[in-house]
């Protein structure tokens, strides 16, 4: 924790920020990278998303109040990042959220950077069918393994809330690929 609060000082101080900010890179960029490209599954997209996310970290270090974790306040930009791509592209292609989704999933045996199998596929296909914060719950209990209390600051919900939804999103996924 003091090293956090010793980066977060750094980050702050103008003479430091650029050397502190690309250490704060270092530390969360693969993290995070990962994170997004679960929600918005292409490698582009998470590329941009990702982009965003540190250029609104770095715009707003000064806004951060410590009241939890820079960790969790980082995965809650480039969740809600993420969340407003997919509504864009959605928007823009004029179909709904779960509708691009499945266009995504679509598209990723395509993508050059998807190294998964078949069965990854079909996990991926089983994840997009779940509504967006079942995903989101999943996505960072199964893959990332973030801890309930740090994903209720993330998605700011209780952690009773998030242990149900990841409950009912594995029923749902075992049953998507039992019956598929």
């Amino acid at each position: 924790m003091t090293d956090e609060k010793e980066l977060l000082l750094r980050l702050r101080t103008e003479n430091t920020k650029e050397q502190a900010f690309k250490e704060l890179l270092s530390l969360y960029k693969e993290r995070l990278y990962w994170h997004i490209r679960k929600i918005v599954i292409s490698h582009d997209d998470a590329d941009d998303v990702l982009q965003n996310t540190f250029i609104k970290v770095y715009k707003n270090i000064h806004n951060f109040k410590g009241d939890s974790k820079l960790f969790s306040w980082m995965y809650r930009i480039a969740t809600n990042e993420s969340i407003t791509h997919l509504n864009k592209n959605a928007k823009h292609l004029q179909i709904s959220n779960e509708e691009f989704q499945q266009h995504s999933i679509s598209n990723l045996k395509a993508d050059v950077y998807f190294e998964g199998d078949d069965i990854q596929l079909k996990l991926q296909q089983a994840i997009a069918t779940l509504p967006q914060k079942q995903q989101l719950v999943f996505n960072m209990k199964y893959f990332d393994d973030i801890k309930y209390k740090d994903m209720a600051e993330i998605l700011d919900t209780s952690e009773g809330a998030l242990k149900a939804s990841y409950h009912i999103a594995v029923k749902k996924i075992e049953g998507y690929l039992t019956s598929n």
